[in-house]
């Protein structure tokens, strides 16, 4: 079955750096875009970046363009987030998603000083 699983978050103080990886099984990894998305707390969950299936085409959220990066390496079956100049407000549960609406269990990131 479609699985994916986020990790590499963690606790880092404001202006510091993550990467997140995305690791899936079960589904045709390079036939799909994939998307972050987070959820703050008392927050909806937001869509955040998002790769096409070759990784030639990304999109960002006005609040994470220019500090984050998405890409994929479709060898590996996995998607990355690598986050720049954390902030406070940076603070979620960060999910990828792939087809059919599934995502992982997220991975939490938390900014503070």
């Amino acid at each position: 079955q479609v699985r994916l699983v986020e990790s590499g978050g963690g606790s880092v103080q404001p202006g510091g750096s993550l990467k997140l990886s995305c690791t899936t099984s079960g589904f045709t990894f390079s036939a799909y875009a994939i998307t972050w998305h987070r959820q703050a707390p008392g927050k909806q969950r937001e869509p955040i970046a998002v790769i096409s299936r070759t990784g030639s085409t990304t999109n960002y959220a006005d609040s994470v363009k220019g500090r984050f990066t998405i890409s994929r390496d479709n060898t590996k079956n996995t998607a990355y987030l690598q986050m720049n100049n954390l902030t406070p407000d940076d603070t979620a549960v960060y999910y990828c998603g792939g087809p059919d609406a599934s995502r992982g269990q997220g991975t939490q990131v938390t900014v503070s000083s």
